[in-house]
């Protein structure tokens, strides 16, 4: 199994920002069939170090996962996470489960 995260630092850091990022993230649900699992979560901390917005997926594979990156509900939402963030990082490892 795969697992992607993603932490998302946006431009307009407003609880309203926030939570659009999230409803836009959560609109992949049912759309890609190789992603296994989406979560996404806003920031409830706020401190230093703290990103705006984390997206949590799984897949059954490395292939699955790059299958997911270039399907068209996914570049349509990254469009969007472009437009608004100021900054992103990502990890994608193996897991257990």
């Amino acid at each position: 199994m795969l697992t992607h995260i993603v932490l998302i630092s946006l431009k307009d850091k407003s609880e309203e920002s926030m939570q659009k990022m999230k409803e836009v993230l959560l609109s992949l649900k049912g759309q890609i069939p190789c992603l296994r699992f989406i979560e996404a979560g806003t920031d409830v901390v706020h401190s230093e170090r703290s990103f705006d917005v984390g997206l949590y997926t799984k897949f059954d594979s490395l292939e699955d996962m790059e299958e997911y990156q270039v399907h068209p509900a996914h570049l349509k939402v990254l469009e969007y996470i472009k437009a608004a963030k100021e900054s992103s990082v990502a990890i994608d490892y193996e897991s257990e489960s």
